[in-house]
């Protein structure tokens, strides 16, 4: 990101929680929901239990605290962690309240193993991250950002699809950069004549 910013180019990197900020993807998740129509319904699946997120810890910043859905406390770690870049405060929970929880199998991902349950909770406002990555991130949720990244379904994404897909190249055979790149461009040649093919212009003798 720092690179792109000091290069002075606009692009539009998307991020992780991309798609959770933008309201418009709201209700996607009910189609996630959705069973596959290929699967197997004969069989019975184990319906997954949703672990605690840190959203669902409350912070107690006077008293250098969160406290856990089961109501139990978990003390300060670190108070300027950070996490990919990003400043977090850690917290740790002690073995006399997470050892006889009753609610560790909602908690820990590893309820047999795991001993205390530890949550870091990420800063928020200007500051809480790099500030290359803030920016874009300010970027790709504007309109603008969001209109042009759009494109990307119709403009880029179908190129890729089709040499993946449709040609197979999901991975280079050849070896060193300079065979890896006329390997490449020799696939981007087949998809440029297959364009130019359907448009018409081999019928005009151009």
């Amino acid at each position: 990101m720092r690179a792109l910013r000091d290069a002075g180019i606009p692009a539009l990197v998307a991020d992780g929680q991309m798609r959770k900020r933008d309201e418009r993807l709201t209700s996607q998740q009910r189609h996630r929901d959705k069973p596959d129509p290929l699967h197997d319904k004969t069989k019975v699946q184990e319906k997954k239990i949703r672990l605690f997120r840190p959203g669902d810890f409350i912070v107690d910043n006077q008293n250098n605290c969160c406290i856990c859905p089961a109501g139990q406390k978990l003390y300060s770690s670190g108070s300027r962690c950070s996490i990919n870049g990003r400043l977090a405060h850690r917290y740790k929970g002690t073995k006399a309240g997470c050892g006889q929880c009753t609610m560790r199998a909602q908690c820990l991902r590893h309820p047999g193993r795991t001993p205390i349950r530890q949550v870091a909770i990420f800063a928020s406002g200007p500051g809480s991250g790099h500030a290359a990555t803030e920016l874009m991130m300010r970027a790709i949720d504007s309109a603008r950002g969001r209109a042009i990244y759009s494109q990307r379904i119709a403009t880029v994404e179908p190129v890729f699809a089709n040499i993946r897909h449709t040609k197979r190249l999901d991975r280079f055979t050849l070896r060193g950069k300079e065979k890896v790149g006329t390997q490449w461009r020799l696939y981007c040649l087949v998809h440029n004549i297959e364009k130019l093919a359907r448009n018409g212009s081999g019928a005009n003798g151009r």
